[in-house]
């Protein structure tokens, strides 16, 4: 008997104009070349419109004098432009870390307090959030700082604490506490105390894991770190050996060319591109993985090559990054090495009562305390309360969404609700609560930007400042969008890592 053999004849592949791989590469090459083209055109046509009608484009207003004076800040007379610009970032970057945090404070309270057994307090929680978060933010921040304005005038009488509380239609006074010559030394004592309470908190939780022995790991590890921090108070100027050695550091890098931190910021271009193509290469290593390569998985491996490249690019045709980064990074050990001087005991911390000066016929607050100007206190008020409404919703939304069979079974092994909510439910919530967080936290530093209607310094009011006097409104909208972009990716990358570190491992 003849076995007979069926040959199967090899798949005919399909003409290019058919091919999907082919459409999808040239639809997505042709799409960029397309969007690069326009852009080109647009800017091209934006130049020659700006010469036509005399309009002058640059970015030499930063270094000129720009002849105004700010509201409050950490220069209130700025002698350029790049130095106006740095006080309204630094004055929006207060405001907006400041908010956050006790926005997120606050916004968790009332989301807990929404569900109390509690009735005046559930209700009196409800009646807050379906206010504040109903009220346009410009409103509130007008009234809060009409009703700062609406306080008694400033005198050497006013209170309610004197020395230490003023409340007046100028702001609030604190008592402020401020980083002195010895904070650096006490916080490389800081530094230190923190990498051996977390030794300490990971072994007692070892511990506590293979002996079931109560431990108490996070009081152990706030117990090492207060240790570190009284005994740093007093042992700090010991460090002071890191000064000669940021010294020597500072020199070493004065004494590095250009051109070799050049070549050396390109080789880690070229290498991370290389590294990270290797390890994706690698995770389809073997010949069914490599058959599993997508379009979309090349593309990545393409984009990681040029996207090297193109930095190497920028490193090679900008030396003045490679100048700056010299430059900067001299400074900061020159500075450093001040700063750890050997043998200087002063203290690492300092405070100071507010005063009311009278210089003239009217009085006014002292740089010796804290001092919440009205533009700041009702900005800051109005940001906090108006973005707690919504963590609040977002934190009730979070401790519903836990199942109830949770809260039953901690009230079956004797937990208190107090005990369930802390130790139960909160660390399950969390993992819902923190993505929409994130975004509220955006909306905060975003909605700063509405201080413009109160007077307060921040980026925008300095911007339209600089470019109603300059003209310059191109370059400063540039500054603003480069920004906001690197705050939002900023906390968008510490919202995905603690979203990471909270996520369930699964077995």
């Amino acid at each position: 008997m003849t076995a007979t053999h069926t040959e199967h004849p090899a798949a005919a592949r399909p003409p290019l104009w058919r091919d999907a791989t082919v459409i999808k590469w040239t639809a997505q090459i042709g799409l960029l070349a397309v969007t690069l083209a326009a852009l080109a055109f647009l800017v091209s046509q934006a130049g020659d419109n700006l010469n036509t009608r005399g309009i002058k484009t640059g970015f030499d207003f930063l270094s000129n004098p720009p002849g105004i004076q700010l509201s409050e800040g950490i220069d209130t007379k700025p002698d350029t432009g790049a130095r106006a610009l740095w006080v309204g970032m630094v004055n929006t970057l207060r405001i907006s870390v400041a908010g956050i945090v006790f926005a997120t404070i606050l916004g968790t309270i009332v989301g807990i307090a929404r569900l109390s057994r509690n009735w005046i307090v559930a209700k009196v929680a409800t009646v807050y959030v379906e206010t504040i978060r109903n009220v346009p933010l410009l409103v509130q921040i007008i009234f809060f700082f009409a009703v700062v304005g609406a306080l008694p005038n400033l005198t050497t009488e006013t209170g309610p604490l004197p020395d230490w509380l003023y409340i007046s239609n100028k702001g609030i006074a604190l008592p402020r506490v401020f980083p002195v010559d010895g904070f650096f030394q006490w916080a490389a004592f800081m530094l230190i105390g923190a990498v051996v309470a977390r030794v300490v908190y990971r072994r007692r939780n070892a511990r506590h894991d293979a002996t079931g022995e109560v431990t108490y790991p996070v009081l152990s590890a706030v117990a090492t770190l207060v240790a570190f921090a009284v005994v740093g108070w007093f042992a700090h100027p010991l460090v002071g050996f890191l000064g000669p050695i940021f010294g020597a550091l500072a020199d070493l890098v004065s004494s590095i060319p250009q051109i070799v931190l050049q070549i050396v910021l390109v080789a880690v271009a070229l290498g991370a591109a290389a590294r990270w193509i290797r390890t994706f290469w690698r995770s389809f290593d073997s010949p069914a993985g490599r058959a599993r390569l997508t379009d979309d998985d090349w593309f990545r491996i393409i984009f990681a090559g040029v996207l090297g490249v193109l930095a190497s690019g920028v490193v090679v045709l900008w030396p003045g990054l490679s100048s700056w980064l010299l430059n900067s990074t001299h400074d900061l050990l020159r500075l450093l090495e001040g700063r750890f001087s050997f043998g200087d005991w002063s203290r690492p911390w300092d405070a100071m009562q507010p005063v009311i000066e009278v210089p003239g016929r009217f009085p006014r607050y002292g740089p010796q305390g804290l001092t919440l100007r009205p533009a700041f206190a009702a900005v800051f008020l109005g940001v906090v309360l108006y973005t707690a409404a919504f963590i609040a919703e977002i934190v009730r939304g979070g401790i519903l969404a836990v199942p109830k069979g949770q809260l039953e079974a901690a009230a079956a092994v004797g937990l208190t609700r107090a005990q369930s909510l802390r130790h139960i439910v909160l660390p399950q919530a969390f993992r819902i609560i923190l993505p929409p967080v994130g975004n509220q936290y955006l909306n905060l530093t975003k909605n700063t930007t509405l201080a413009i209607a109160v007077g307060y310094s921040d980026l925008v009011q300095v911007g339209q400042t600089l470019y109603n006097q300059t003209g310059r409104t191109l370059e400063v909208v540039g500054i603003w969008m480069l920004f906001y972009l690197a705050v939002s990716l900023g906390l968008s990358a510490i919202v995905n890592f603690w979203n990471v570190r909270l996520k369930l491992v699964e077995r």
